[in-house]
């Protein structure tokens, strides 16, 4: 069975162009958002408004949610006018957001009780791949619920994987959050290193690119760190919020984790000058501050 009408929470960054990206692929979508004007927007573009999530989930056999953090995921769906109040037996919900594994688990428990599946389906790609529909797409929860709403996340995404039961779609974010930090810290150092040896950073860059220290962070960020683009694609504040994830549950599993326990440290320090709202590719300031050698070029 293949869902046509999706209820869609959260319209940021991400959350707006992937409901957008639904509406594109034929789903009727009915949207909620905190910021009312964001909402109208989407209407103005072919979705129906809801004024709450409890309303939205009465009328969505599948309701997706994209938030901030875990309170904002326990509120949305459980809180008072919340998803878990209006949403039929044998619909689904699928958070979208990155939160904690141990309380997806905790919220997937209650909504069953309720005899309503969930999957946890967390993304990588930033803000270009919501555009694009490309996203990474790393999913939890039952394997015939995972089918049942596949069309429904191929339309914002492209690498499409079920990792397991409940939990473990956030747990593989948090993996992803681990590789991306230690591969911008080594991106970071690396320009650093070229920048005070005196190497052309662009002909070093396109000289690595191709062999084995490839990766997206180098491609895509290492230009705009020489650029001094700060601009966020991804907020250092919401990347803390995922190492802050991350070492929660590093703790939780008794897993040391030095070197994201150092780039977490970093990143603190850039929150505390003011960096937050920046990209993570400000990481390099961090890194200056430490070294006295500026990259690139620029203020």
């Amino acid at each position: 069975m293949m869902e046509k009408r999706v209820g869609f929470i959260g319209l940021g960054i991400m959350g707006m162009p992937m409901a957008r990206n639904l509406i594109k692929a034929g789903f009727e979508v009915v949207v909620y958002n905190r910021t009312a004007s964001k909402a109208e927007q989407m209407v103005s573009e072919g979705a129906k408004k809801a004024d709450s999530p409890k309303e939205l989930a009465k009328e969505s056999p599948v309701v997706i949610t994209i938030v901030s953090d875990t309170p904002d995921v326990e509120s949305v769906i459980l809180g008072e006018n919340g998803i878990i109040e209006g949403i039929k037996a044998g619909s689904v919900v699928i958070d979208m957001s990155t939160i904690s594994p141990q309380a997806t688990q905790k919220i997937a428990a209650r909504l069953r009780e309720k005899r309503v599946p969930m999957l946890d389906a967390p993304v990588s790609g930033g803000e270009q791949g919501a555009v694009n529909g490309t996203l990474s797409i790393m999913v939890g929860g039952d394997a015939k619920i995972f089918k049942r709403c596949q069309a429904i996340l191929e339309a914002m995404g492209k690498n499409i994987i079920h990792v397991g039961s409940n939990g473990m779609g956030q747990t593989v974010k948090l993996v992803n959050q681990i590789l991306v930090a230690g591969t911008l810290n080594a991106v970071v150092e690396a320009l650093v290193f070229a920048q005070k040896s005196g190497v052309d950073l662009e002909k070093a860059i396109d000289a690595v690119k191709g062999g084995a220290a490839a990766s997206w962070q180098l491609t895509n960020l290492a230009p705009r760190i020489i650029r001094r683009d700060f601009q966020p694609g991804f907020m250092i504040d919401l990347m803390q919020k995922d190492l802050n994830l991350v070492m929660g549950a590093a703790e939780a599993v008794k897993t040391p984790l030095p070197v994201t326990s150092f780039i977490h440290q970093m990143y603190y320090s850039l929150q505390s000058a003011g960096e937050g709202k920046s990209g993570t590719q400000a990481l390099v300031k961090a890194m200056e501050h430490l070294t006295g050698v500026k990259v690139g070029q620029g203020k």
